[in-house]
């Protein structure tokens, strides 16, 4: 799993001042200083790192084990959300920029997602074992495109519907291409053959697959296009989230235990078949390939049932995209209102907004810290400890001395090719 967002454009002030958001083209006063989004994106990236080097939350147990069970897929929910957010930042925030202003914001989108295409293509063929969602981000980007000028309220109803209909979708286009179609496919696919994450894998298969997670990406972009300063649309968020939340993870508690998977016992077909003629029914005896077969046929179609009920991460269905959307807004608002309320608070977290201003390049550096890690290193929550002490220190003093991160700064330099558009 990972998850980043990597769409920052402006960086933070210096000397601790409160940052600009990801993905600011051109400072705004109508944008203002959402260090909120920043500092929810910082939440993100240690959720990252807690799904990557941490021990598993049952081994540990306790509130450390709850928090760490807490960030498992929900916190790259949070990270595309921010992406949407991020991406209706360079189109144009509250008003969608138009003329030459908007069609050079659509090259910057598109050189974005060619480049995180490309890096998270190399990052996958590297063989980690973490599973980067850094190309799948620029599938997002492109898809997003058509809907970067719509209102608010059109933006999250579509989202809405994709919330219910692509989880359908991608269960009943994966049951009618099957496992060999899709081989196959992916033998023809340049990207897949190279070790990387083919078009079929970034839309469908993949862990984090574009039919099932444009819902969190355009849900961010008509966060953006909502005045998150004014007490009025926080308030209406604030019931909003925890709502979303109670509607998927608590509907898809209930309709497991309302309705329960049927599941095959294979001791009660054992019984079944052991008072049966054995002379008719050989070839269906316990222990036979045929009885072998339709046990395993029954308990995998209770499984595949049962898989469009539940909210489990990355299961992809209804109930996990709506609570996990849930979750992602409720921290992006108690950010957000947490920064601008409290001026004490703001500059206690400045070194927690900077981590959230160079998301990509920690996101990068954690990656190939990873590899270096012994093999049992993650057995214990020091690797962890150690990565957020790491990037707070980095992310501080490099903050002081530069304007954006690392990679930020050269992804800022590439798209800026689309001055040349006309």
């Amino acid at each position: 799993m990972t998850q980043t967002e990597i769409s920052h454009e402006t960086p933070p002030p210096r000397h601790g001042a409160p940052a600009e958001p990801v993905g600011v083209v051109e400072q705004q006063s109508s944008v203002g200083r959402l260090v909120g989004v920043d500092l929810a994106r910082a939440l993100a990236v240690f959720g990252m790192f807690a799904v990557h080097v941490a021990p598993p939350a049952e081994d540990v147990g306790g509130f450390a084990g709850w928090l760490l069970e807490l960030t498992e897929g929900r916190s790259s929910i949070l990270f595309a959300t921010l992406a949407g957010f991020s991406l209706m930042l360079i189109a144009g925030r509250r008003e969608p920029k138009t003329g030459l202003a908007g069609r050079q914001a659509r090259a910057r989108i598109v050189i974005r997602a060619v480049v995180l295409l490309a890096l998270g293509t190399a990052l996958t063929m590297l063989k980690t074992g973490i599973l980067v969602i850094l190309a799948f981000y620029g599938v997002y980007f492109l898809l997003a495109l058509p809907l970067i000028r719509l209102r608010a309220r059109t933006l999250a109803i579509i989202a809405a519907v994709l919330a219910v209909v692509g989880p359908q979708a991608a269960f009943g286009l994966k049951w009618l291409l099957g496992e060999s179609t899709a081989k196959s496919i992916d033998a023809y696919d340049p990207i897949a053959r190279l070790g990387g994450d083919g078009l079929l894998g970034l839309l469908l298969h993949g862990y984090y697959p574009a039919i099932t997670w444009m819902p969190f990406v355009i849900a961010g972009m008509a966060l953006a296009r909502l005045d998150l300063a004014a007490g009025a649309v926080q308030r209406r968020l604030a019931a909003l989230g925890p709502a979303l939340m109670a509607l998927g993870y608590g509907t898809a508690w209930l309709t497991v235990r309302l309705y329960p998977p049927i599941q095959a016992d294979k001791a009660a077909l054992k019984e079944i078949f052991a008072n049966l003629d054995p002379n008719s029914i050989e070839s269906l005896r316990p222990g036979s390939p045929a009885f072998d077969y339709i046990h395993d046929k029954a308990t995998n179609s209770a499984n595949i049932a049962s898989s469009l009920l539940g909210a489990e991460p990355h299961s992809g269905t209804t109930f996990e995209i709506i609570g996990g959307l849930g979750v992602a807004i409720t921290v992006l608002v108690c950010a957000t209102a947490a920064m601008a309320r409290l001026a004490w608070l703001r500059r206690l977290a400045s070194p927690l907004i900077a981590v959230g201003t160079m998301s990509l390049t920690l996101y990068v550096a954690h990656v190939a810290a990873y590899t270096m890690l012994p093999d049992d290193a993650t057995g214990t929550l020091v690797p962890l400890l150690g990565f957020i002490a790491g990037s707070i220190l980095f992310a501080t003093v490099w903050s002081r001395f530069f304007r954006r991160g690392p990679l930020e700064y050269l992804l800022n330099s590439t798209t800026k090719l689309a001055k040349f558009v006309r």
